[in-house]
């Protein structure tokens, strides 16, 4: 069965000069499909062109023949890294309507296919806590609004997360925890949400203590990622990642879960299609 990427970053800088070869290369891995995320709205514009029309032509020089190229869908939202740039407090209500306004206009988009990235992140605290809850917590009622999945990025947050989820789940909304490290009392309330993980190549390091979580959670409730170009797996740790890397992560959770690659290709591929009800290849 194909693999999906279902979050990778294909708008970043890094991809600009080889995206065509990029995608060429992860057709060539069994990669038929990629979830790419937004930062921001702009990203979000510009990514919801590309599930139309594929970019590059002749960027890379080792593109594959026409067709011979994953499919493209993407998300559109606000990362917590970027809203402190954005309008916030009661003095700017006009203004945080006006984003909310553009965001839904994204997500009307055919080809995206959820919200976000969007969610906490307290490691680099690169926008005021109070203000990254405030934005998240307006990209949950959008995606409660659409009927959207959300795609959620935490990072030292998880005990702040967790009401959240608990509180969306009772809610109705669908969720996707991305590049889940294992803490297992935000599993257990993720699964009890109704909401999925996903794993990138920081199950294929040494350092990963995730582990148990890998082995917890039940086949049809995860997901594979790359979250390129960050966090590429062995042997490959240190370069740009890349959907290619799939699947070395499949491999890796496999052996960690006790099972065979193509069960965890399986597994996840159905799973990817379901929560955001993509076509068929």
């Amino acid at each position: 069965m194909p693999l999906i990427d279902t979050h990778c970053h294909l708008s970043h800088e890094r991809f600009r000069e080889d995206l065509d070869a990029v995608l060429a290369r992860a057709h060539d891995a069994g990669v038929t499909r990629v979830v790419s995320i937004a930062s921001h709205l702009d990203d979000a514009a510009e990514l919801a062109g590309w599930t139309e029309a594929p970019p590059g032509s002749g960027r890379g020089g080792d593109a594959s023949p026409e067709g011979r190229v994953p499919r493209i869908f993407a998300t559109a939202g606000i990362h917590p890294h970027e809203v402190g740039h954005l309008p916030d407090g009661p003095d700017h209500d006009g203004e945080v309507r006006h984003v909310l306004d553009r965001l839904r206009a994204l997500l009307d988009h055919p080809g995206v296919v959820a919200v976000g990235e969007c969610g906490l992140d307290f490691h680099y605290d690169f926008a005021p806590r109070d203000t990254q809850f405030r934005w998240f917590d307006r990209q949950l009622l959008v995606a409660g609004e659409s009927g959207l999945p959300v795609v959620v990025h935490c990072r030292a947050a998880e005990d702040e997360m967790i009401p959240r989820v608990r509180e969306a789940g009772e809610a109705g909304i669908r969720g996707v925890l991305h590049c889940f490290p294992g803490h297992l009392g935000l599993l257990e309330t993720a699964l009890d949400a109704g909401w999925h993980v996903s794993f990138t190549g920081i199950v294929t390091f040494r350092s990963f203590d995730g582990i148990e979580a890998v082995q917890q959670v039940p086949a049809g409730r995860y997901f594979l990622e790359t979250d390129g170009p960050y966090l590429a797996p062995i042997p490959h740790r240190g370069k740009r990642n890349e959907p290619a890397f799939v699947p070395l992560i499949r491999d890796r959770v496999a052996e960690l879960r006790g099972t065979t690659p193509l069960e965890v290709e399986e597994s996840t591929t159905a799973a990817a299609v379901r929560f955001f009800d993509l076509p068929a290849d």
